[in-house]
């Protein structure tokens, strides 16, 4: 079995933006040519992350939700309780595909997890996410470094959206912002998790996983 078909699957379950953003600049910096790629599957407590070319303009009304300017691309978003973040630590240059490539196999993997919902999902070629009739369901934004990725993408699952009429979502002022909740009422959240993490080993061709709970 090589690397590169190899993959670590941490569920974290709820956890703060600051020290798991830290882990992984960590893990990305000390990562080595033998080092097994990782996927963290989690959820942040409410928080507000800035990518490195954001606009303050984007940002109307925090309130008592923190701000946080952080290294990966696009706009301002949202992260909070009952949205699943999936942070994708991947050595591209082993994998042998680019950055576009990732973004479309993790548009893909949201479009199909949708439609086993019976969601109809679609992705728009300028404005990277998923989105359902006109409203974004799932951002996304990466960084590489060295070859490899992290960050990744946030889907909204079964949240609060209120704190996004606060911003301009991804640099769009008036974007609609939907959640799978509100589209399928009744909804399995930890179904849709697990669902969605296979979806992805799939899709970006990974056949031995281990799982693990902690960052440890």
């Amino acid at each position: 079995m090589g690397l590169s078909e190899q993959l670590i699957i941490r569920n974290l379950g709820q956890v703060p933006y600051l020290p798991t953003w830290q882990a992984m600049q960590d893990f990305t910096a000390n990562r080595g040519a033998d080092t097994v790629d990782e996927i963290w599957v989690l959820e942040h407590e409410p928080v507000f992350t800035q990518g490195q070319a954001g606009k303050a303009e984007h940002i109307i009304n925090t309130g008592d939700i923190p701000v946080v300017q952080v290294d990966r691309g696009g706009q301002v978003t949202y992260h909070g309780p009952g949205q699943v973040v999936v942070y994708l630590l991947l050595n591209l240059r082993r994998k042998k595909f680019g950055v576009r490539e990732l973004v479309a196999r993790m548009e893909q993997s949201i479009v199909e997890v949708l439609a086993e919902s019976g969601v109809e999902a679609y992705v728009k070629p300028d404005a990277p996410g998923v989105y359902v009739e006109q409203a974004k369901i799932c951002s996304l934004g990466l960084r590489v470094r060295k070859g490899c990725s992290f960050h990744g993408l946030a889907f909204n699952l079964n949240m609060d959206l209120e704190p996004f009429n606060r911003i301009n979502p991804c640099g769009y002022a008036g974007m609609a912002v939907t959640c799978l909740s509100q589209l399928v009422p009744g909804l399995d959240p930890t179904t849709v998790k697990t669902s969605l993490t296979e979806i992805l080993v799939k899709r970006l061709d990974y056949t031995e996983r281990t799982s693990k709970t902690t960052l440890d």
